[in-house]
């Protein structure tokens, strides 16, 4: 059971998540709530590449037997997500800092309407 944790919070991450992204309006919120999905994914990647008694992926002289490394392609994979996600998360604020200069407001139902 104690090995079904890292899945139990990868989806309460995505689902959180998908939560802030789906109902709220401000955007800063819709901003955390994609950050929180890519978490989620970024946690799934790593749980993934986990094995029982697996050592890091280095061939030493000695040899080691395949099956006793962990898997080194989804720690690469997460490590060049996590690099995108601070560049488009660094995209998506200055966008946002962009949209509250010109609309005054964080609110994405009342972007783009004219001031009635």
């Amino acid at each position: 059971m104690i090995y079904n944790i890292p899945y139990i919070a990868v989806v309460a991450l995505i689902l959180i998540g998908l939560y802030a992204v789906i109902f709220k309006k401000n955007l800063i919120k819709i901003v955390i709530g994609i950050t929180l999905i890519e978490c989620g994914v970024n946690l799934f990647l790593i749980t993934l590449a986990f094995r029982e008694g697996g050592l890091a992926p280095i061939y030493r002289a000695g040899g080691n037997k395949p099956l006793d490394m962990s898997l080194p392609v989804p720690h690469a994979l997460t490590l060049t997500s996590i690099v995108i996600g601070v560049a488009v998360l660094a995209l998506m604020l200055s966008l946002i800092i962009h949209i509250y200069k010109h609309y005054n407001t964080l609110d994405a139902s009342k972007i783009g309407r004219e001031k009635e």
